[in-house]
């Protein structure tokens, strides 16, 4: 960095270009509100891919599918904040030797960056410009498939994941037709244990939704989905939701270091492998020490928290604030409210709590005693309760987490070192 840079990337100043965020979604729009909140005075610039003014995602595959709000728009007054909005520009570079990012619109200059491009749905191969086949991502893909759901009869989605489970509910609730395909043997095959998920599949059915599992997808036709055992499914209409990956493509070959799925490697402060580079939200992992691994997030909490820690260290001219969350999301989904702090892996112990057949019950894992994870089906109390004994480590008693009518803060064996 330049003597200019150095000066001017820290205390509350900025130099040629200040601040820039890439980014216009949750981490984006957050990143650049908590800098003036946390007293940045020079320029903050945020770059939006997207036409439409800054938009949370959430509603998109409930009230904005279903027509019941027109967009989700945030409630930020920019121009009031001396925030500069540029929407309809997509970043199709970095030239970090110059800092200098590349842009349909023309090069624009930074003195810090904020990487907050979020992430992009797979696709399933061989649906490129298939007739009906849709993803839900964005608002211009909730006003897609918003028709769809008022005039399809039989609408097919591809994977039984949240989102996926999301969409089908809305489906439902619009008296559509639902199959939903999943190629793993069980829902939520890539995030939770089949012991948390077991009881799920059954909500499908409770619907009115056809759930098929272990079942692969040959080919997509225009009114139709085939899939490699033969079976033939009628489709007005398909939905895919098999996951998404790091919008990070557009940082190829420039220096910014990026893991094996995609994100950008952040440490944790969130600086990325660039000086004067930071990375937020659904495009960067980071390392937690409280779990001992490296967490890629995407999820609403994580895009809403990182950007406190950014905005932090931007003002204060270095890496001051670490980031260490307990992982925090939520689902909406067949009439009931899902909710998960924590992260799993590597836990020794799985408890239920509550009878999994009925419409509360929770899942908690320990590791050496100590929660490290919560799933809450109906039970926002146990959620709430165990994502304080997540961030305290305290030791618990077994027993006494076993019993639904324990409170979670009740089974306390010891505080925490």
């Amino acid at each position: 960095m330049t003597e200019q840079t150095e000066r001017t990337s820290g205390g509350t100043g900025a130099g040629p270009g200040g601040v820039v965020v890439v980014g216009a979604g949750l981490a984006g729009v957050q990143t650049a509100v908590a800098l003036r909140e946390q007293g940045w005075t020079g320029p903050v610039t945020l770059l939006g891919a997207e036409p439409h003014q800054p938009y949370d995602r959430p509603p998109l595959s409930k009230a904005v599918l279903l027509g019941k709000a027109e967009d989700s728009a945030f409630d930020v007054d920019f121009e009031a904040l001396g925030i500069t909005l540029r929407l309809g520009t997509e970043v199709t570079g970095l030239r970090a030797a110059e800092h200098l990012l590349d842009t349909g619109a023309g090069p624009v200059p930074y003195e810090v960056l904020v990487l907050a491009t979020g992430a992009e749905p797979l696709t399933l191969p061989g649906t490129e410009g298939v007739p009906g086949v849709h993803l839900l991502r964005t608002l211009d893909d909730a006003a897609r498939l918003r028709p769809v759901l008022a005039t399809a009869p039989a609408v097919v989605v591809v994977g039984a994941g949240w989102i996926g489970a999301e969409f089908a509910t809305a489906a439902r609730e619009a008296g559509r037709a639902v199959t939903v395909v999943e190629a793993a043997d069980r829902v939520l095959a890539g995030a939770l244990p089949a012991e948390a998920t077991e009881p799920m599949a059954r909500w499908y059915a409770e619907a009115g939704a056809r759930l098929l599992t272990g079942a692969k997808v040959a080919r997509v036709e225009e009114g139709r989905v085939l899939l490699a055992d033969g079976r033939e499914l009628p489709a007005d209409a398909v939905v895919v939701g098999i996951g998404a990956r790091p919008a990070t493509g557009w940082l190829a070959g420039t220096g910014v270091e990026r893991g094996p799925d995609g994100s950008v490697t952040a440490d944790a402060h969130l600086r990325t492998s660039l000086p004067g580079v930071y990375a937020v939200g659904d495009c960067a992992s980071f390392p937690s020490a409280r779990y001992g691994t490296r967490l890629l997030v995407h999820h609403w909490d994580n895009a809403l928290q990182g950007p406190r820690t950014v905005a932090a260290n931007i003002v204060a001219g270095g890496p001051e604030r670490a980031y260490d969350p307990v992982p925090y999301f939520w689902s909406e989904q067949f009439g009931r409210f899902v909710q998960y702090a924590g992260h799993h892996g590597g836990a020794d112990t799985l408890i239920r709590r509550g009878d999994p057949a009925g419409p509360s019950w929770s899942v908690c894992w320990l590791k050496e005693g100590a929660l490290v994870a919560v799933l809450a089906v109906g039970r926002p109390r146990d959620l709430a309760q165990g994502r304080k004994l997540i961030e305290t480590g305290a030791a618990l008693d077994p027993a006494g987490v076993a019993d639904p009518g324990t409170p979670l803060k009740s089974a306390t064996l010891r505080p925490a070192p």
